[in-house]
């Protein structure tokens, strides 16, 4: 079993700059793939990054890319997504994900993923 808490969400103006994190409790952190997603009030949740077990690979969305990034630190059993250049459009909520014990890379697909926080809610304003 896995618990995922994520933080550092909040308010923010376009052009901003936000940094989520995803602490990680319960079985060894560094098995598991994790992503981070997002829903927006009216849509449907969908994938913002993935980042592999070591950190070695990740993958974006199109919408985020070049703009946020996703890094983890194993030792302190945390996933962080760097969050630049918000936008109104990137209001949701987000989620971490966590999913494994695997050997895959990343994974974009949410029904893959075993595990989950509760979410942060990230409000941009124009």
């Amino acid at each position: 079993q896995v618990q995922l808490v994520e933080s550092g969400g909040g308010l923010v103006q376009a052009g901003g700059s936000l940094r989520l994190s995803c602490a990680a409790s319960g079985r060894t952190f560094s098995y598991y793939v994790v992503g981070w997603f997002r829903q927006a009030a009216g849509k449907e949740r969908e994938f913002v990054a993935t980042i592999s077990r070591n950190g070695g690979s990740s993958d974006y969305a199109d919408s985020v890319k070049g703009r946020f990034t996703i890094s983890r630190d194993n030792a302190k059993n945390t996933v962080y997504l760097q969050m630049n250049s918000l936008q109104p459009e990137d209001t949701a909520v987000y989620y971490c994900a966590a999913g494994g014990p695997t050997t895959i890379a990343t994974m974009r697909r949410s029904n893959w993923y075993n595990y989950w926080g509760q979410g942060t809610q990230v409000t941009v304003s124009s």
